[in-house]
């Protein structure tokens, strides 16, 4: 079966034919480093990761490539802020984003680029632009692309130019030729970096940056472009704009956009206050725990972040480890294949990447699992074998199913009140001398205190409902 893709700019699922053979050229926005990674950003980079990882498994050699935003109004509004330099203060950040994701397990992509290092790529690229007519350079010193001068400016998006000007932040520079022009270089004003060009000093402008990253690391034409949903308008729409002027050839093949979060239905913003910062959520759950909740979504679907979502991940990775857990107790050995197990993965990937479809099926696998243990099947170990063969390429079954349970464990007890934890050590007792009546009754204690308590082997994990 053929992979299936969502093509923002189609509108459609469309069967993924590369351009060039078995070859995938394959960039998504990376972040504007003007603060800490957040939920976010680490969901945007954990979906890219992951489709990079399928259409590797499917045969493909795929170059990826994302970028750092490393010059920008915000990094430098930052810079003002904090009194460091805005290349040092965009350096530091782009360390501590690196190693968060790094502790998420998000693997590096094939090709890393950073707006400063492309400055003369940048400025190459607008002076083509100016060359064939598609931008102009004002007397300050700013350059802008003439929209008008494209006249199939809004296709990705589906709007025309009368929308786009509804949608879009204009700035009031009398210099403009068109309201709607967006500038591809920025004169420079007192106390900003800047660079020299045919214009003077200045920096880029945000859109230009991809635009001229893409050509500099693919060429004129790339297979897929992904970003969030957020982007599509005016970011991606104006790349369109930027690159077909330059090469009179179709940019990109394949647009892919991923949902946005929210927090309790509200829309994620620092405005608002409702930011959760990837350290901070790395700090309270495993890497597997977060990539759970978040891949149990479409990635075309917005997530809403809700108090239960990670501890309802964690407590299924729980019960799913537990079962590998009593697989081993019984000595059964994980080895073999299950073809069926991994057929059914890649049919829910092949179409437009579907995790939640994927994911879902865990919940099947390991009811039957569990019920062959219980009958001494030994078959089961070939099909978990292929359960954490298959699931590895989403980051999950990759811990010791001891270490994850006793951390999950530990973490509980260090966060649950002591009078709960009194409960289970009693209750715990009672089931070792098998009096199954009050056990039953400290367990309804247990729940009415807002618990719940699960059993293992010889002990137990008690988890905040």
């Amino acid at each position: 079966m053929a992979i299936r893709i969502f093509n923002t700019l189609s509108g459609r699922k469309e069967e993924f034919t590369p351009i060039s053979g078995n070859n995938v050229n394959m960039y998504a926005c990376g972040i504007t480093v003007s603060g800490e990674a957040h939920i976010g950003h680490a969901y945007q980079a954990l979906i890219y990761d992951i489709i990079r990882k399928y259409l590797e498994k499917r045969g493909y050699n795929v170059k990826y490539a994302r970028n750092y935003t490393d010059v920008d109004d915000k990094i430098i509004a930052k810079s003002n802020e904090t009194g460091i330099p805005a290349d040092k203060y965009a350096a530091d950040m782009i360390d501590k984003i690196d190693a968060e994701m790094k502790r998420l397990k998000v693997d590096e992509p094939s090709v890393w680029i950073k707006a400063t290092d492309s400055m003369d790529d940048i400025i190459a690229f607008i002076s083509k632009l100016v060359e064939k007519g598609y931008a102009y350079p004002t007397e300050k010193g700013d350059v802008y692309y003439s929209v008008e001068k494209f006249p199939s400016y809004g296709n990705l998006s589906h709007r025309n130019l009368e929308d786009a000007m509804n949608g879009v932040r204009v700035d009031n520079d009398e210099m403009k030729q068109n309201p709607l022009d967006f500038a591809l270089w920025k004169s420079a004003k007192p106390g900003e970096p800047f660079w020299q060009s045919p214009w003077g000093k200045g920096r880029p402008g945000w859109h230009i940056e991809c635009s001229a990253m893409n050509y500099k690391t693919f060429g004129e034409r790339i297979d897929i472009h992904g970003g969030g949903r957020d982007l599509i308008f005016p970011h991606h729409e104006n790349e369109i704009a930027q690159s077909e002027a330059l090469t009179g050839k179709q940019f990109v093949k394949y647009w892919i956009h991923n949902g946005l979060i929210k927090v309790n239905g509200q829309k994620m913003s620092k405005s608002l206050g409702n930011s959760l910062l990837l350290k901070d959520l790395l700090d309270d759950y495993s890497p597997e725990t977060i990539k759970f909740a978040l891949l149990s979504t479409n990635y075309r679907a917005d997530i809403n972040i809700t108090p239960a979502l990670f501890p309802e991940a964690e407590k299924h990775l729980v019960d799913f480890y537990s079962v590998i857990k009593s697989a081993k107790e019984k000595g059964i050995e994980l080895a073999g294949e299950n073809k069926e197990i991994d057929d059914a993965f890649n049919a829910a990937m092949d179409d437009d990447f579907n995790t939640a479809l994927a994911l879902s099926a865990l919940f099947g696998y390991f009811k039957a699992a569990k019920a062959k243990i219980a009958a001494g099947d030994m078959t089961v170990g070939a099909d978990l074998n292929q359960i954490i063969k298959t699931y590895s390429l989403l980051g999950l079954f990759e811990t010791d199913a001891d270490e994850f349970i006793n951390s999950v464990k530990d973490k509980a007890e260090s966060e649950i009140p002591r009078e709960v934890i009194e409960i289970a050590e009693e209750r715990l007792n009672f089931r070792r001398e098998k009096n199954w009546a009050k056990s039953d009754e400290l367990r309804d204690k247990i729940s009415a205190l807002g618990y719940e308590i699960k059993d293992a082997k010889d002990g137990y994990t008690i988890i905040k409902k």
